[in-house]
């Protein structure tokens, strides 16, 4: 197998499969980025003289040819050949000789895996807050489209007080607002450039770090080299906790959906293409989609414990079960980006129940209101509490079902717009513009 390290003597085939395990599989996703990483690295070294402007323009012609054969879809790594970063140096020398040998100076495959990850985890982040944007302004529309149709609200699922859709949808679209947050913060952490950290002390190269920084569209540097390779595996358990508490809001409103859908509620129905049926049971209607939602979104809330439990209590440096944790996270960026467009699917076709509240069942519902009700008539709140419980123990409580909530946030006053608000100014703070540019000038 062709290694970037290796010398004369041959790795045990044993020891070379397990070491390497899924590891290729997982670096044809992060070709496009190892070649942007050499793009603005090759481009530092002729600055500092370490590669000459004739070598440049070659190998930055053979860099762009293979990102373009990358984004055709048209880019393997062969057999035998260990990972993307040999596969990308082997095609340069094949194409342009001594010229691509050169690329390698002044890094270490550390950082060059280093900075492949984080830009491969910064285009990640972007499509998954692109997704959570789009299922937002979903529940947003819902939210409006359905805010005067009530709904039963549940404390320890026991039939509690009014709610209405309206609450129910924008309930959904604040949580995610929230969680963008967390993905912001791991964002944040995620575009910082450690190219020039080599094996994590630094390089005695003169590199110019601030210029690969400004290249690769990155906010700011990983300054210190130590931490720039300590932060492999912190960088990945922060991401996950973004991950996860995107996938905690799904999970919880798929269970809500799960029930909704359910006979003994009947809130909600779906078109019958999007449920399953039965083997034996002709009547049944499967909520299938918001089940394995369900079960997706939990999974993924165990990742943050998955990566610490890798990660705990490595001295510093580089450790060789770093590469494991792309068998971890890899897959949830895919997973987490699937509910979220299925969600979206869903929701487009959803139909609501306008008349729940008119059934008996539901008639205490509006204790809550009675109370209040006769407090803003002057009875102390304990004993109007007490007046509407003799009621309702002594079977004549009669609802009034009229409802007027106007306090902010309430049934009858949302704040949608306020929180569409929030959520666009937290949109502005990614400033995916700048990365765009950054990257099309470097490929252009």
């Amino acid at each position: 197998m062709s290694k970037l390290w290796q010398k004369t003597t041959n790795v045990n085939e044993l020891v070379e499969n397990f070491t390497v395990g899924r590891d290729r599989e997982f670096d044809r996703q992060m070709a496009a980025f190892d070649v942007l990483g050499s793009l603005a690295h090759t481009q530092m070294l002729q600055t500092i003289g370490l590669m000459s402007t004739d070598d440049l323009q070659l190998v930055q012609a053979q860099l762009k040819s293979i990102y373009k054969d990358i984004q055709a879809g048209d880019f393997e790594i062969e057999t035998g050949v260990e990972d993307v970063h040999s596969q990308v140096e082997m095609l340069l020398t094949r194409r342009i000789g001594d010229a691509g040998k050169k690329i390698h100076s002044g890094r270490s495959r550390n950082d060059q895996v280093l900075v492949d990850l984080k830009l491969f985890f910064r285009h990640q982040l972007q499509q998954v807050v692109e997704e959570v944007e789009q299922l937002f302004t979903l529940l947003i529309q819902l939210s409006e489209k359905y805010k005067a149709v009530l709904l039963p609200g549940y404390t320890h699922l026991q039939v509690a007080m009014p709610s209405s859709f309206g609450l129910w949808f924008g309930a959904y679209a604040e949580s995610l607002a929230d969680d963008l947050e967390l993905v912001l913060a791991a964002y944040k952490i995620t575009n910082k450039n450690p190219l020039g950290s080599a094996a994590g002390y630094g390089s005695s190269f003169p590199l110019n770090r601030t210029l690969t920084t400004q290249l690769l569209g990155f906010d700011s540097l990983n300054y210190n080299v130590v931490y720039a390779q300590m932060g492999r595996g912190k960088t990945e358990r922060i991401i996950a906790q973004a991950l996860s508490a995107v996938a905690a809001t799904l999970a919880r409103m798929a269970m809500d959906q799960t029930l909704y859908l359910s006979q003994n509620f009947a809130f909600v129905s779906y078109p019958e293409s999007l449920t399953t049926g039965s083997s034996i049971m002709p009547h049944k209607k499967n909520p299938d989609v918001w089940e394995i939602m369900r079960g997706k979104s939990n999974r993924l809330q165990a990742l943050p414990n998955d990566i610490a439990l890798i990660t705990t209590n490595l001295p510093s440096g580089y450790h060789r079960e770093m590469q494991l944790l792309k068998e971890l996270l890899f897959p949830a960026f895919t997973e987490l980006k699937s509910c979220l467009q299925m969600a979206n699917f869903m929701l487009q076709n959803i139909t609501v129940k306008t008349n729940i509240l008119d059934e008996a069942k539901y008639a205490y519902l509006f204790s809550v209101e009675e109370v209040n009700r006769q407090v803003l008539d002057g009875v102390p709140f304990r004993d109007a509490y007490k007046q509407v419980g003799l009621a309702i123990e002594q079977g004549n409580f009669k609802p009034e079902k009229t409802i007027n909530h106007t306090h902010e946030g309430s049934i009858g006053n949302l704040m949608n717009a306020e929180i569409t608000q929030a959520m666009n100014s937290l949109l502005q703070n990614f400033n995916f513009d700048k990365t765009a540019e950054a990257i099309d000038k470097l490929v252009k």
